[in-house]
């Protein structure tokens, strides 16, 4: 192959090539893990009109379910998180749920907790495992 084709064929993979190149970096540029204030993250007996209702770090073992509440602010861009929820050490439930990217958003997930006293714990997770928050309750 004389120079002059060796030449054409680099060019022409570079020009096939920038384009899935500068997606790749523009999709990596948007998995960065967003910014976020977390204003609220709580335990409550019930939510209600988008707000946590009977905050609280006991539940009586009678208690059906438990929900966690979080408030977040300042969401750079939307984020998927996890709300992991353990009993023990024992991971019990991980729930994915969405943040938009905005000046707030509010969500929440819930637990049935089928009569298992003893200490509980919720996790907020990045997609990468980095913990972002949690709270402590007890079903007694």
């Amino acid at each position: 192959m004389n120079k002059s084709c060796l030449l054409t064929t680099a060019l022409l993979t570079l020009v096939l090539l920038l384009p899935a190149l500068s997606s790749a970096a523009a999709q990596e540029e948007t998995m960065a893990p967003a910014r976020m204030t977390i204003e609220r993250f709580v335990a409550a007996q019930n939510v209600e009109n988008h707000e946590p209702v009977g905050v609280t770090d006991i539940f009586a073992a009678a208690t059906e379910k438990a929900y966690a509440f979080l408030e977040a602010s300042n969401i750079s861009a939307d984020v998927l998180v996890d709300f992991v929820w353990y009993h023990g050490d024992k991971e019990m439930a991980r729930v994915p749920l969405s943040i938009r990217k905005g000046n707030r958003w509010r969500t929440y997930s819930s637990k049935k907790l089928a009569g298992r006293t003893g200490k509980w714990r919720v996790e907020i997770q990045d997609r990468s495992g980095a913990g972002l928050a949690a709270l402590d309750f007890t079903v007694q």
